[in-house]
């Protein structure tokens, strides 16, 4: 207790206490950078990121998973109809959606653009496994809410490039962006 003001003394630097979260989500995101993406050879000489062959054989099997049981009927068919339909569009999209994210967070760059596409991709993944147990739940839950502060607080403006170019650079295009 503050004995002058007779309350509690406040947080320090609350500012970098969120940016270790933001970071802490972003490596969470960032794994699918090593579990879900591989580099394919276009051309058979251009090296390109691509969903791991792993990735795009395991996805399907885990929505079906997701939707066999899946008490929500609307996402339950989408998940059937539209998802498994085009597994490997979906497989592609989440890896590097989640790759996208993780990095973004990580560096701190287009921090509200990564964390809102991050946001979107957990409540995707929530309503595919909610009806599993409260153990799915509570891990979807706090990882919405985390995401929701970093998206609210522009945590990308601590230890990001987000907040360098603000600082550096005010001037340029991305400082001018609300992404950040």
């Amino acid at each position: 207790m503050d004995a002058e003001a007779g309350t509690a003394p406040a947080m320090r630097s609350p500012e970098r206490w969120l940016a270790v979260l933001r970071i802490a989500v972003g490596v969470w995101f960032a794994k699918a950078l090593f579990t879900k993406l591989s580099v394919t050879l276009l051309w058979g000489f251009l090296p390109v990121p691509s969903a791991s062959d792993r990735w795009l054989h395991v996805m399907p099997l885990l929505v079906g998973k997701y939707a066999e049981g899946n008490p929500v009927g609307f996402f339950r068919d989408f998940m059937q109809h539209t998802v498994i339909a085009h597994s490997g569009l979906f497989a592609q999209l989440t890896a590097f959606g989640e790759t996208a994210v993780g990095l973004g967070l990580v560096f701190g760059c287009l921090t509200a653009l990564a964390s809102g596409i991050g946001l979107f991709l957990v409540v995707n993944y929530g309503l595919a496994v909610q009806w599993q147990g409260s153990a799915q739940q509570g891990f979807h839950y706090m990882l919405i809410t985390s995401l929701i502060v970093i998206l609210a607080a522009r945590a990308g403006r601590t230890w990001g490039v987000d907040g360098w170019a603000r600082a550096r650079r005010p001037g340029s295009w991305l400082a001018r962006l609300p992404l950040g």
